[in-house]
């Protein structure tokens, strides 16, 4: 990666900021609907169980195709819902951006390098993409279902790490769930819980990134 000469990055040491998507910039209605279909009311729990669901793990990794993942949840999760019904839902559970988001994203990729690092897959993604033009602007972007690989696990982190070629440190990393948080800075990220548009503004100003 090219260091940046910007303001921000002689000030802070930071040379890329990385957002999640999902509940950082963008709406992300599953958490709602996976605790109406399986009847799980602790957000947490049902965080870890999402991230640890082998079809969720394929199918954000590029592993199976729609229709698998959507079957295998039903089955895994044992919803009263068929696996056509479940894709039929999932597809809309990417909603648009938060306000105030399209702003930040501006403000900060006018002082430092902007990018994106999000557990997604090809239907939201192309459902994000074509109802977000904000995404446009995020170079680079790391998605899951391209690299074959999901947070929080490590390997994920490394490749980011190698691809843009800094050190880890100057790599501030903004995500809505503390699991993957933890994972980036095990991986020596400078990794911050941010859930919502306001929390992100808030640490990018904390950091320095944004006056």
């Amino acid at each position: 990666m090219t260091s940046t000469s910007n303001k921000a990055s002689s000030n802070t040491g930071i040379e890329l900021v990385l957002f999640d998507l999902g509940g950082v910039l963008i709406e992300f209605g599953g958490i709602e609907a996976m605790q109406a279909l399986s009847g799980i009311d602790d957000e947490a729990e049902l965080w870890r169980r999402w991230l640890e669901c082998e079809w969720v793990r394929a199918f954000e990794r590029g592993h199976c195709s729609p229709s698998e993942f959507a079957q295998g949840v039903v089955d895994d999760w044992q919803l009263s819902i068929t696996g056509d019904e479940y894709l039929a839902s999932f597809i809309h559970w990417v909603r648009g951006p938060y306000p105030g988001a399209v702003e930040l994203v501006g403000d900060v990729s006018t002082v430092i390098a902007t990018g994106c690092l999000s557990n997604t897959n090809d239907l939201h993604w192309k459902y994000q993409f074509e109802h977000n033009p904000m995404l446009a602007s995020f170079s680079p972007c790391f998605l899951s279902y391209e690299l074959g690989l999901v947070k929080p696990d490590a390997e994920i982190f490394e490749h980011v790490v190698e691809h843009v070629g800094c050190d880890p440190s100057a790599v501030l990393f903004l995500d809505d769930n503390i699991i993957n948080v933890d994972g980036a800075r095990a991986c020596g990220l400078n990794a911050h819980l941010a859930q919502g548009v306001d929390a992100a503004r808030a640490v990018l100003e904390q950091v320095g990134v944004l006056p």
